[in-house]
């Protein structure tokens, strides 16, 4: 007899799964364990969308699945799983957990403020469908008997276009706030709404946010503004008072502005961000960042050019100032950072059009970033469109037109002082 937990009418087929994970479902299963295709690739498989990652949920302990995969290895400490490697790329494999609270001997830990520290309690899978997150992360696809198990309502969730939590939503933010973040990122991406009872805890405990390391929150922001919908997240995240947590100068820097500019501005690049993602195109976490803080390098800048610095000197304290800032919100690899600081200090350059200055800067390595930088701020209106325009027309001149286009621009060239002869 099939239980209430177990459908067989769903959508999903063999040949809609990554072969890799075929190999290790069957793997094992061949061994003698239990195992699922599980979360986001069963969620977006019900959806006819393209599953990013296929995760693999078993009754098979890390050692064991390690003992099953020669090509695989363990990892975490929290949080202990295995990746199972083909090449340079691998599938994750997770043993089913019980309530963190569960057992006595190997249970879990919790801190002061209600948060996860420690989390390699195994269960059963039921045990391990209830301390999921959100309702329709709780699935599982069963290969062998072509079944999906569903304990906590998540095919009637995604029916009905629902983020819902499971168990007590101010419980669960507690235990994990960055789940918050996740709550807004699915529900931008499938265009669910949020359920009453997971959405209203947000607006006041936001500030749990600030306990979450800084590098853990930067690989959220690359999710949250990566994923192809950066402008109506970042719309949310203002919305639901969280943006202050991950941006918190971005976020002053937009309240105390008066006529929107650096607004539009952000919306603008987020608009661009979006429109390459969706076109398959390239994107860095650098970008996101020197749009983000623009308007603080700006601020800063003025400081020290008002206490006597030259351009460039200024600029680069500028750029440190809010990037030292910044990183205690969310961090940022300095193979970023740096990139960032280069976009800003290439823009004063941009003023100067003589062949000597524009025959420089086309070449230099971070034109191209600091040119769609710098036709930002003209698309804002920070800077006359013709700025922009001048620049995208001289890229495309050979060397001889780019010499006559920008000989009116030559530097007159200071007269030497003759020496009188004693």
């Amino acid at each position: 007899m099939v239980d209430s937990h177990t459908y067989k009418n769903h959508s999903i087929t063999k040949k809609d799964l990554c072969p890799r994970a075929i190999k290790v479902l069957e793997s094992l299963n061949k061994a003698g364990h239990e195992a699922y295709l599980v979360g986001g690739a069963v969620r977006d498989l019900l959806l006819d969308k393209t599953p990013k990652d296929f995760d693999i949920a078993t009754a098979a302990h890390p050692e064991e699945v390690k003992r099953t995969f020669r090509n695989s290895r363990l990892i975490g400490r929290r949080f202990r799983l295995a990746h199972v490697y083909f090449g340079r790329e691998y599938l994750e494999v997770a043993t089913f957990r019980a309530p963190h609270d569960a057992g006595s001997e190997n249970a879990g830990k919790t801190a002061n403020d209600g948060r996860i520290t420690h989390d390699n309690v195994y269960g059963t899978l039921e045990e391990d469908a209830l301390r999921r997150d959100f309702t329709i992360n709780a699935l599982f696809y069963d290969l062998k008997n072509k079944e999906i198990k569903d304990y906590a309502g998540g095919i009637q969730d995604i029916q009905d276009k629902q983020i819902r939590l499971i168990g007590d939503p101010e419980v669960r933010y507690r235990e994990d706030p960055v789940r918050m973040l996740r709550a807004i990122r699915f529900a931008v991406k499938l265009d669910f709404t949020i359920h009453p009872e997971t959405e209203a805890p947000i607006y006041k405990m936001g500030s749990l946010l600030k306990n979450i390391a800084p590098a853990r929150l930067f690989d959220e922001a690359l999710k949250l503004f990566h994923g192809g919908q950066a402008l109506e997240t970042f719309q949310a995240l203002r919305r639901y008072d969280l943006f202050q947590y991950l941006f918190p100068q971005t976020e002053n820097d937009l309240l105390e502005e008066q006529d929107e500019s650096f607004l539009t501005f952000i919306e603008q690049a987020l608009k661009n961000t979006d429109q390459r993602i969706n076109s398959g195109m390239s994107t860095t976490p650098a970008f996101l960042y020197s749009v983000l803080l623009w308007a603080r390098v700006q601020q800063r800048f003025m400081l020290y050019r008002e206490s006597g610095q030259p351009i460039y000197q200024s600029t680069h304290l500028a750029a440190t100032d809010a990037l030292n800032e910044q990183v205690k919100s969310t961090a940022i690899p300095r193979r970023f950072s740096n990139v960032s600081r280069e976009i800003w200090i290439l823009q004063s350059r941009f003023e100067r059009k003589d062949c000597g200055s524009s025959l420089a800067l086309i070449e230099h390595r971070r034109f191209r970033a600091a040119y769609d930088f710098h036709c930002l701020r003209a698309q804002a209106g920070h800077i006359d469109i013709s700025e922009c325009e001048w620049w995208t027309e001289f890229q495309k001149l050979n060397h001889e037109e780019q010499l006559e286009q920008c000989k009116e621009f030559a530097r007159p060239r200071k007269k030497r002082r003759r020496r009188k002869k004693k």
